[in-house]
């Protein structure tokens, strides 16, 4: 089987295999080009694996005259910049002792051994620069076509090493699993077995990878399972994946897609989950006002007038997803209308007529004629209001 794509047919790819190959050494793409390119869907980033060690990457990369930079050579890899794409190449290890992020690894010049200390059988797949594929598992080919997560070797055994790999696991099933397949388990038996371990993980750590899975087209199978494995629990204490199945329908029937903030909110995600997940301000402001508006039965128009037109549209979707009901017809229009419009009297043109708080008082009040009248009323019928009722 080959793969192909422009990721691999390009000049700056094609330049970094050859200079690595006409020295006697193995290019070899690996892990999610490979998964990527096989299912068909679009490739980020290229990671290149070879048995040459850091130090003589970094040789043969200065004497291409291309840019390198030593990102992890204590875990052996180079990232050499071509054409100005990034590319990760990374020597073939094997694990020496494993804890956390921080395993110490041995240089190998197997690429089984490279294959047998990857998470998923699916991501340890490689191809040749012609995009030969190689699976020195034997097994993750035939895992990736079956939308099979399964763990390499024994589950427990990777899980332990780096605990967020439970949550890579569901990130993964979300992302390329068939839920219709179930899912694997002996991997599930594994998270049950470790799930405590997801306590060691920093809060960034997991909060990244809530929200990469979140951002999944159709996570809710994924986390239907992850909430009875207890993992949800252990990093979002009281969130429940209920109200998600729900919100996933609506956002299909709207032809609205993924947003991983949204979708927190879905789960019952609050201020405190969202600091516990180390969100961003901006994130977690969203994530306040959503928590907010859910409970609100603001008119749609009014809502994207306040809010904006995405606030409205997620504010809606889970408004409609707690009452178990679709969006009304011509909501989301309507959120897109009211945002933008922009309201026509400013402080200034009241005073001095109204100065303190009876200007504060008196815009507010035009400002909610004007939104009862559709944001019909203009500028001078709201003044001719003003002075007429002073």
């Amino acid at each position: 089987m080959k793969v192909a794509g422009d990721w691999i047919a390009r000049p700056e790819s094609r330049r970094i295999c050859a200079m690595l190959n006409d020295a006697g050494h193995r290019a070899l793409f690996v892990g999610g080009c490979v998964r990527n390119a096989i299912l068909g869907v679009p490739v980020t980033d290229i990671d290149i694996a070879t048995e040459a060690r850091p130090e003589r990457v970094l040789a043969l990369a200065e004497a291409a005259g291309l840019k390198a930079v030593a990102t992890g050579a204590d875990h052996g890899t180079v990232t050499v910049v071509a054409g100005g794409h990034p590319h990760e190449i990374t020597t073939f290890r094997r694990d020496v002792e494993t804890f956390g992020r921080h395993a110490v690894v041995a240089f190998s010049d197997d690429i089984r051994e490279d294959a047998a200390r990857r998470d998923f059988t699916m991501n340890a797949l490689y191809a040749l620069p012609d995009g030969t594929v190689v699976d020195p598992l034997g097994v993750g080919l035939t895992d990736l076509e079956a939308r099979h997560v399964r763990f390499v070797g024994d589950a427990e055994t990777r899980i332990r090493e780096d605990y967020l790999r439970i949550l890579r696991f569901f990130r993964f099933s979300a992302w390329y699993g068939d839920p219709q397949a179930g899912f694997d388990p002996a991997a599930l038996a594994a998270i049950a077995a470790t799930v405590e371990g997801l306590a060691e993980l920093s809060a960034e750590r997991v909060g990244a990878e809530i929200k990469k899975l979140l951002a999944a087209p159709d996570p809710v199978p994924a986390v239907a399972v992850m909430a009875r494995t207890g993992a949800l629990s252990q990093v979002l204490p009281g969130a429940t994946p209920l109200l998600l199945g729900p919100l996933r329908h609506a956002e299909t029937m709207e032809g609205v897609g993924p947003e991983p903030i949204r979708r927190l909110v879905a789960l019952g995600a609050g201020e405190v989950e969202g600091r516990a997940l180390r969100l961003s301000k901006r994130e977690m402001q969203k994530l306040s006002l959503l928590q907010h508006l859910m409970a609100s039965r603001s008119d749609p128009a009014e809502l994207g007038y306040r809010h904006g037109a995405e606030v409205a549209r997620d504010a809606l979707l889970l408004q409609a997803a707690a009452r178990g009901a679709p969006v009304p017809k011509g909501a989301l229009q309507a959120a897109a209308a009211g945002a933008s419009h922009r309201f026509p009297v400013a402080a200034r043109d009241l005073m001095p007529v109204y100065e303190g708080a009876a200007l504060g008082d008196k815009l507010e009040e035009l400002e909610r004629r004007w939104i009862d009248s559709g944001f019909r009323m203009t500028r001078e019928e709201l003044l001719a209001e003003a002075a007429h009722r002073p």
